[in-house]
């Protein structure tokens, strides 16, 4: 599984990309990482996911992934992060250093 994560805004409005791949991640989050998109439901969500009201200085993600032959972009405003999709946003931030 591969995943492509860039976040984007924010107060300074930096963009950070990062790429994991489960084929180079230590085996711990190499298993962890495949459950945290299995939870988020991420091929089921839309490719647009974003909040009804603009508010600026919020972060917006977007997430590509690639897994079996399958892949699917979600991009999703942090006002309209869906609570099913937060942990694996969070683990992504977390580790995007």
């Amino acid at each position: 599984m591969r995943i492509s994560f860039e976040r984007t805004g924010g107060f300074a409005g930096i963009s950070k990309k990062k790429t994991f791949d489960t084929a180079t991640l230590p085996p711990n989050e190499a298993q962890e990482l495949p459950r945290l998109v299995e939870a988020a439901d991420l091929f089921k969500l839309p490719e647009r996911i974003t909040s009804p009201s603009a508010q600026s200085d919020r972060f917006q993600y977007k997430l590509t992934v690639e897994d079996n032959g399958m892949q699917h972009t979600v991009t999703v405003s942090e006002a309209a992060l869906p609570g099913t999709l937060r942990p694996l946003i969070e683990w992504l931030n977390k580790n995007r250093s």
